[in-house]
């Protein structure tokens, strides 16, 4: 099993409107330069919001993997970060797809897609300050922006 370092965001402007997501995956092969591999991706809606936008750049990044990885999965989303590593979602499961409130879980259609994407991978969610001088937070940050600029 192969470990990939993977950084996600999503957002939009004004939220909901028009939306953005981004990953940048790094692999641990290397290129002639001795630099480790990496795949970008990134795309926009003309209307979402944050969160979905945040577990779509999440939910794609783990497709875009070809075989079971040992992913470190960075974001600067608490929402999904905590839904995996406060167990969230297996109160939500647990409860029918419902909230401590009663309520219909928001985004149930992309969690769902979410948890059927992490099955095939070991998966560490880390939650990173968002606009703290991480890197490559700061990238897929930037890269949000592009993609969500083709849609204002």
């Amino acid at each position: 099993m192969n470990d990939v370092t993977i950084y996600t965001d999503g957002g939009c402007s004004p939220n909901p409107g028009p939306g953005g997501w981004a990953a940048v995956l790094l692999f641990e092969e290397t290129d002639v330069a001795g630099r480790r591999k990496e795949k970008r991706l990134k795309d926009g809606v003309p209307d979402s919001t944050n969160n979905r936008m945040e577990l779509t750049a999440a939910l794609r990044a783990l497709e875009a993997l070809d075989e079971p990885a040992r992913v470190t999965l960075h974001t600067d989303s608490r929402y999904l970060a905590n839904a995996f590593t406060q167990g969230w979602l297996d109160h939500w499961q647990d409860n029918g797809w419902q909230t401590s409130s009663k309520k219909p879980v928001a985004n149930k259609d992309l969690w769902q897609k979410l948890l059927a994407a992490t099955e095939a991978h070991e998966v560490e969610w880390i939650w990173v300050e968002g606009h703290a001088g991480d890197p490559l937070n700061e990238l897929v940050d930037e890269m949000v922006g592009e993609a969500r600029a083709r849609f204002e």
